[in-house]
């Protein structure tokens, strides 16, 4: 099945890590692979999904910067989902720190709420969908930007 999916995965590479992101903003996570004495190669994930989508980026203030540890939950079209902001992935690589969440059909986030390693916990109203939001511990409601075109 990978082999239909690309050039790039057609053929056996000495792999030296890998990082998920989404790239182009749009909701989606692409993959950038680096191997051993060749160029990175990004893949651009273009499927054209139909589906809604929230991104969260994660500012701490007590419970450091990068919010590591932090837990996000996001509540649209009756369904919860949780995220956790994690450290390191793969060798030489670091994927891109902000959450996606898929919402399938629903339009707006109907809830967000972040629970900080320091224990603080913030309650936010929701949100339109197709945009990344930011939360900062304590902060006021989430900033939000609209997504890039493709």
């Amino acid at each position: 099945m990978a082999a239909q999916r690309g050039e790039a995965l057609r053929v056996s590479h000495v792999g030296r890590g890998v990082a998920v992101g989404d790239y182009d903003d749009d909701g989606d996570p692409d993959v950038l692979l680096i191997c051993v004495g060749e160029p990175a190669r990004l893949l651009r994930n273009d499927s054209g999904n139909p589906n809604r989508w929230l991104g969260v980026r994660l500012v701490g203030t007590r419970s450091g910067r990068d919010a590591i540890g932090a837990r996000v939950a996001v509540t649209a079209g009756g369904h919860t989902q949780v995220r956790a902001r994690v450290g390191g992935a793969s060798y030489l690589t670091a994927s891109d720190p902000r959450l996606l969440f898929g919402l399938g059909r629903a339009e707006r986030v109907d809830a967000i709420e972040g629970r900080w390693p320091s224990g603080h916990v913030d309650r936010f109203p929701g949100t339109a969908a197709g945009r990344y939001v930011t939360l900062t511990e304590g902060g006021a409601p989430p900033a939000a930007a609209p997504a890039k075109a493709p």
